[in-house]
């Protein structure tokens, strides 16, 4: 069978099994069980701007999306649900305008699944790993449902297409398709807060590198949506920065750093997040403690962009995405499947031949991640609300780690990182 033919019947068994899996999701789950809220803060923005003419940022759009998720105005203390993403969020989501929200929710559902297994095999590929067939089918079962991405789906979240997107980038770029990796990293930016670190260091290293087409794509894609958007809504711009100004008045947590500055001084409470006591000594503190990352990273990219060690490179773009997501103003727990990519090189590293039963080994710490993440959970939830604690170990566990074991990611083949 010719390579050409392998694809079209993997595209067809592809595209049978996406249609197979939205047609059970929508009648299992959307249909009867409407919900994925941080999808439909999106969708009904983007439909009140294609169906009914209205400004997705605006007052009466906003009231739309809280009819949609509580039958009734937002009242005081509650999320109102704002669309606050760059409006080519509404442009992506145009196709599926036409439908319902209960088949526009089972599309999303399982595209954001697809991502994951498909982000999955990209960095297994990547990592030149091939897993025993028990253990990848693990592996598999594990990226669907441990906590970060099974709380994802549930919620409808966007970052887990922008993590698709972000690992897609990467491959793209260790195999030298520069202009696939320009237009995945472009298209990522519709969630700024999960790629405001790694987008313009991708872009310095190519321009140090001289990897034009990368650079092309980006610049051309990006250009596009915005283009289109100051087309279609021109005062879109300013309206989205007004409304995420006012996300701290609805938001209880800031980054894992400030969650940790406040828990270790004032405290916060545990079922509203709210902070408790005097902040300066907490202010204080995650002010040190994110300038310190901030310029642990500047060194970083110095390294490879300055100094050219390029075996540092995959090391500094994965401390790059650990690093943002200890910082970043605002982040949510399904971005955490970030982790992955830090997670599945210490798998391989931990099944090398040299390490006797590291297989056995590596599915017992998949079955610890996914029981442990489920019970910290279950085990610390408060109100119906996500403890604060749950943000903190994963980060911090895999930046050490990362930190300790640079040298075991330094070794790695990079010769396919730079063209001959």
């Amino acid at each position: 069978m010719t390579f050409s033919r392998q694809a079209f019947f993997l595209f067809v068994i592809t595209t049978a099994v996406f249609i197979a899996a939205v047609m059970g999701i929508y009648q299992l789950l959307t249909y009867p069980y409407p919900g994925h809220n941080d999808f439909l803060s999106r969708w009904e923005g983007a439909r009140s701007y294609w169906q009914d003419g209205l400004n997705p940022y605006g007052d009466e759009a906003s009231l739309n999306i809280q009819m949609a998720i509580y039958g009734r105005p937002v009242v005081a203390g509650e999320d109102p649900g704002y669309f606050a993403y760059p409006f080519y969020t509404a442009v992506l989501l145009l196709p599926l305008m036409p439908t319902s929200y209960a088949w526009a929710s089972a599309v999303w559902m399982v595209l954001l699944g697809f991502c994951l297994l498909g982000a999955l095999l990209l960095l297994l590929n990547l990592f030149q790993w091939r897993p025993v067939p028990l253990l990848l089918g693990l592996l598999l079962l594990w990226a669907l449902f441990w906590y970060f991405a099974a709380r994802g789906l549930i919620l409808g979240q966007p970052g887990l297409l922008v993590y698709f997107l972000q690992v897609l980038a990467i491959w793209a770029l260790a195999k030298q398709h520069d202009r696939t990796a320009g237009i995945a990293l472009a298209i990522s930016t519709l969630k700024p807060q999960m790629g405001y670190l790694i987008v313009p260091f991708l872009l310095l290293w190519a321009l140090r590198t001289r990897r034009w087409q990368l650079v092309g794509s980006f610049s051309i894609t990006f250009g596009i949506l915005m283009g289109v958007s100051f087309v279609l809504l021109p005062t879109w711009m300013n309206d989205w920065l007004n409304q995420l100004a006012l996300y701290p008045s609805y938001t209880a947590l800031g980054s894992p750093v400030w969650i940790l500055a406040y828990s270790l001084t004032p405290g916060i409470n545990p079922a509203t997040g709210a902070l408790l006591g005097d902040t300066t000594l907490g202010g204080i503190f995650e002010l040190g403690m994110t300038g310190a990352l901030y310029l642990y990273l500047l060194w970083l990219w110095a390294g490879v962009l300055i100094q050219n060690k390029s075996e540092r490179l995959l090391w500094t773009i994965v401390m790059t995405l650990v690093i943002t997501h200890l910082v970043a103003p605002r982040t949510a727990t399904p971005h955490y499947v970030i982790f992955t990519i830090p997670i599945l090189f210490y798998l391989r590293e931990l099944t090398k031949p040299k390490i006797r039963r590291g297989t056995v080994y590596a599915m017992l710490l998949i079955l610890g991640l996914l029981i442990g993440q489920w019970a910290h959970f279950t085990l610390t939830v408060t109100a119906k609300f996500e403890h604060p604690s749950v943000y903190l170990p994963m980060p911090f566990i895999i930046f050490f780690l990362m930190f300790f074991t640079r040298q075991w990611w330094w070794g790695q083949n990079t010769r396919f990182w730079t063209r001959p």
